[in-house]
């Protein structure tokens, strides 16, 4: 049994047990409200800095071609008869990539049209040389007929001029000697064959000149009758190709050349081939036979959230990377356009977290090094796009 002397020394050391434990315990209450304070102090200050600037945009993409993907299909259903490019194969605009199983009789429709046309120009050429002897046969005949005219009218008014000058003479002389006849120097009998000279030179003036109308009426009647004869062979040159049937013949040829068209299936533009759906011996409906694009020049189509889009500039620099190492390091390029239109985005991330129904914009970004990425169309990059770069930096 412990004596109340013995007692005492212990409930005094308790007490001052309890005392320190008492301050232990405020000490460490009151350091942690402080803390606490500092804490929320800081965090108040924190929250009431504004946010940091953004410098980049981050983005989904696809590699594609320039001027993307070209689905190739035919004109016409039909059996496949020849494919005549690979997978890799460069090729230039109009360049014939496949036939159908038409092409053939196509082919030999054609080849008929272009010797028809051939027929009708030979047949052409022949009227039409026919045509133009005949002109000039026309022709001739006019200067024939003209000539000797012409000499005929000059020979009858170099008459009239001499009848006329003789006229002139003798009523000279018929005036002299009605004057004699006055004086009684002539007789009568002589002054009258003096007049009677005088009216027949008359008479004969008249009739030269009426020789002559008739020979310049007959001269016109005859140039009209060539003339008429000239317009004639022209007008038959002219028919001649009409009847000749080059113009329907060219028309049926272009026909035939169309239709031999829809036979092939030709490149619309230079590219390379990436990839061929349908092979020889195959039904060829309204599905595609093959696709192509531009590899020289590739492109990245960022896919940029509708929020962030307005952030984005053409000029801009942009930095593309593999998260699969298709390609190594990075890739660089240029902000080329934005597209005007908002769509559910294509590309999607292997994120199972990510948003799968974003509203996306694709941006276009010209890749400098066309050659890294050239066989790798619609790989899935990374984008970032530096928004305080190019052009559109402020």
């Amino acid at each position: 049994m412990v004596t109340q002397s013995a007692q005492s020394p212990l409930k005094k050391t308790s007490v001052w047990i309890a005392i320190a434990l008492l301050l232990l315990v405020g000490g460490a209450s009151l350091l942690a409200l402080r803390s606490a304070q500092r804490s929320r102090q800081a965090a108040l200050e924190e929250a009431a800095k504004p946010p940091p600037a953004r410098v980049d945009v981050a983005a989904l993409g696809r590699i594609e071609p320039k001027d993307e993907v070209i689905d190739i299909a035919a004109a016409e259903s039909g059996i496949l008869a020849r494919m005549l490019v690979q997978e890799g194969s460069q090729v230039e605009t109009g360049q014939v990539l496949a036939e159908l199983d038409m092409y053939e009789v196509r082919k030999a429709e054609r080849d008929y049209a272009a010797s028809q046309v051939i027929e009708a120009q030979r047949k052409l050429g022949a009227e039409r040389s026919l045509g133009a002897a005949r002109i000039a046969e026309a022709n001739t005949q006019a200067g024939q007929i003209d000539q000797p005219q012409l000499q005929a009218i000059a020979a009858q008014t170099a008459e009239i001029k001499s009848l006329e000058a003789r006229l002139e003479l003798a009523q000279t002389d018929r005036d002299r000697f009605a004057d004699l006849l006055g004086q009684g120097a002539v007789t009568q009998q002589e002054f009258d064959r003096q007049q009677t000279e005088v009216d027949e030179l008359i008479n004969q003036v008249a009739n030269a000149n009426a020789t002559k109308i008739q020979l310049e009426l007959a001269r016109a009647t005859a140039l009209d009758n060539a003339a008429a004869q000239v317009s004639m062979a022209e007008a038959d040159l002219e028919l001649s190709a009409v009847t000749a049937g080059v113009d329907t013949a060219q028309q049926n040829l272009a026909l035939a050349d169309a239709r031999l068209n829809r036979a092939v299936i030709k490149a619309p533009s230079t590219g390379q081939i990436l990839d061929i759906y349908v092979r020889p011996g195959e039904a060829v409906n309204d599905n595609r036979l093959l696709s192509m694009g531009n590899t020289e020049e590739m492109y990245v189509v960022a896919e940029v959230y509708e929020t962030d889009v307005g952030l984005v500039k053409t000029g801009q620099t942009a930095t593309i990377t593999s998260r699969n190492g298709a390609f190594e390091g990075e890739l660089s390029g240029t902000v080329e356009s934005i597209g005007l239109q908002i769509f559910k985005n294509d590309v999607l991330d292997d994120d199972p977290a990510a948003n799968a129904d974003a509203r996306i914009v694709e941006v276009r970004i010209a890749v400098d090094q066309d050659d890294a990425v050239a066989t790798l169309t619609n790989l899935q990059v990374d984008v970032l796009i530096d928004i305080k770069s190019g052009a559109g930096a402020s």
